[in-house]
């Protein structure tokens, strides 16, 4: 019997969630699905330039672990690229260590530790503020996985 799947640590939420090429409606496009932990791993490892030990450590992973993570998650980049399919980062096994809100009337975004949350826009004070970790399902478990 296989044990569960340990909770991996992502720093916060995509801005961003779906992608697809250019000129082509998304309903004609197969979709391929990268989790959030993918999506860690290739943040961390390609964007931020970590070492698979230092990104290992961030996401509370294995190094081994992590190896597979962004194998999986390089493939899977490669095969949006090449075959040009719709790209979807979905939910995972995961706890986000902060969260992403965005103002829906002025657009501002601003970053906040996971267990800080807000209902007014610094910016211009609209009540219109979506919550991105809310989005992916995340919030009230990632606070209580904090303790």
């Amino acid at each position: 019997m296989a044990r569960k799947e340990k909770n991996r640590i992502v720093h916060q939420p995509p801005l961003y969630s779906e992608f697809k090429p250019a000129g082509v409606a998304a309903r004609f496009l197969n979709q391929i699905e990268l989790s959030l932990d993918e999506y860690e791993a290739l943040r961390l490892a390609d964007y931020e330039g970590m070492s698979q030990d230092e990104a290992s450590f961030e996401m509370d992973i294995s190094r081994p672990t992590f190896t597979r993570l962004i194998e999986k998650a390089r493939k899977k980049m490669v095969e949006f690229i090449v075959t040009g399919k719709k790209l979807k980062i979905v939910d995972g096994n995961i706890h986000f260590k902060n969260n992403v809100f965005k103002c829906l009337d002025c657009e501002q975004m601003f970053v906040m530790q996971i267990n800080e949350t807000v209902s007014l826009c610094p910016s211009c004070s609209s009540e219109n503020v979506t919550n991105l970790a809310g989005g992916f399902g995340h919030g009230r478990c990632c606070v209580d996985h904090e303790d």
